[in-house]
């Protein structure tokens, strides 16, 4: 079994996508910008990579007034 490799995010490297640019250019697909989820974590639809946001980074809600 191949163990996957979690990305992770700091603020800096916010909006997330993917392929990120430490990926090699031969295993490039077209650019897709990721939802994080509530927990902070995404999942590429091409290549599966998953995404997680640093446990130090923390995101403002944008959404409450």
């Amino acid at each position: 079994m191949q163990n996957k490799r979690i990305i992770e995010l700091d603020l800096a490297d916010l909006p997330a996508f993917c392929p990120n640019p430490a990926m090699p250019l031969w295993s490039s697909h077209p650019r897709v910008f990721l939802n994080l989820s509530p927990d902070g974590h995404a999942i590429c639809p091409y290549c599966s990579t998953e995404y997680q946001l640093k446990a130090s980074a923390v995101l403002k809600d944008h959404g409450s007034s």
